[in-house]
């Protein structure tokens, strides 16, 4: 008998989990909150560990890359003098630079055709026995609810996910006294052509424009905050100008705060990473997001999520009639290089932001060289993000 198994959440994690457990014989049943799939995302690195196990999917060839020697980037300061700057593509193996919807799409168009997903539908209550998962699923837009069986539930719905909540009780999130505020660009910035970026870097905050071969930027703004709950209760861009305040904007600045107020889709939240003694019970587990939660400064949730799920299908595989001893053998083999992307996520923001004067000035230092690729390995350790992290 085919056994089921129902994925919670059609991100990267979710769609790589299905297509891997139907390469395996598996018959995945997707449910997404959403009405509709998503077609944006913002600047992502796809560093061999995601490359590895996008090619044992069959999705590489699709996901391709942003990335190429007519992008290039800044250093800027607000009264627009500007300096050859690193690009994420030149850190130690290459990494390819993306949008998410570029790898949501690859892991889509590989996804057989059979395999059915469910839109507005989410898990709203989960039970299990010795030999099965019975979940209540609780359509949004019908207004209807019905439990069915599975032999397997992946909740793969990020760091704020329902079936973690459910099925373990907490939260579990860790708060790293950070903002993002997040948007695409739909054209290039005064005095920038398309595919020049920048890195406007201060104590405590940072606006950084991305920059691809083929499009506008995508705009990342980050700042430290003692208080991440109450950034809430104002307008994500009215929380943006005070933290990059009190002083005047500038021109570059100044433009990058305009075009995120007035950017159709936006993202604002805190950074928070997920840290969970444990990441499955019984036939429930997380993934991705869900269960780690590296945050963008890792750089690696797009190729964690992936090849967490590659690794969860070849131990399912390997443990046909025992889904206890996959999932325990998969979290005894990811759970180390997870921690230790997690650990290395605290070092890696400071390519991202200085929390303080001290960072700054020690972030100014490493970066010295960093634009031609000296620098960027006193930075962050990427050995372990380019490592190939399937069974064997």
């Amino acid at each position: 008998m085919t056994k089921r198994a129902l994925v919670v959440g059609l991100g990267i994690t979710g769609l790589a989990t299905a297509v891997r457990l139907r390469q395996i014989g598996w018959e995945p049943v997707i449910v997404e909150r959403a009405a509709d799939r998503r077609s944006g995302g913002y600047f992502i690195m796809l560093f061999g560990a995601g490359e590895a196990a996008a090619e044992r999917l069959g999705a590489l060839d699709g996901i391709g890359t942003r990335s190429g020697p007519e992008a290039t980037s800044f250093a800027v300061d607000r009264d627009g003098a500007r300096t050859p700057a690193l690009m994420p593509s030149n850190l130690p193996g290459e990494p390819r630079m993306l949008l998410r919807g570029d790898i949501e799409r690859a892991l889509f168009s590989v996804l057989p055709d059979d395999v059915e997903i469910r839109y507005s539908t989410v898990p709203t209550a989960v039970e299990q026995d010795a030999d099965g998962v019975r979940v209540t699923l609780h359509d949004t837009a019908a207004g209807t609810t019905g439990v069915e069986r599975f032999d397997l539930v992946v909740g793969a719905d990020g760091m704020r996910g329902a079936v973690r909540r459910l099925v373990f009780g907490a939260d579990f999130l860790h708060p790293l006294n950070f903002m993002i505020g997040a948007c695409l660009l739909d054209r290039p910035l005064t005095g920038f052509t398309m595919s020049e970026g920048l890195w406007l870097t201060e104590p405590g905050r940072s606006a950084i424009a991305f920059s691809f071969t083929d499009r506008p930027s995508s705009l990342l703004l980050t700042y430290r905050t003692d208080d991440p709950g109450a950034e809430f209760a104002r307008a994500p861009v009215d929380a943006l100008r005070a933290a990059f305040g009190p002083e005047p904007a500038g021109p570059v600045l100044g433009e990058l705060l305009d075009r995120y107020a007035e950017a159709p889709e936006a993202l604002f939240d805190s950074v928070q990473q997920v840290r969970m003694p444990r990441w499955s019970e019984g036939r429930v587990v997380l993934a991705g997001d869900a269960a780690w939660c590296l945050t963008l400064y890792s750089g690696m949730g797009a190729s964690t999520g992936m090849a967490g799920a590659d690794l969860l299908g070849t131990l399912l595989q390997r443990h046909p009639d025992d889904v206890g001893a996959a999932l325990a053998e998969w979290e005894a083999r990811l759970r180390p290089y997870v921690e230790g992307q997690q650990e290395s996520a605290l070092t890696d923001r400071l390519l991202f932001v200085a929390g303080d004067e001290r960072e700054h000035a020690l972030r100014t230092g490493m970066m010295s060289g960093a634009a031609g690729g000296s620098g960027a390995q006193a930075l962050v350790g990427f050995a372990e993000k380019n490592r190939d992290i399937a069974a064997p």
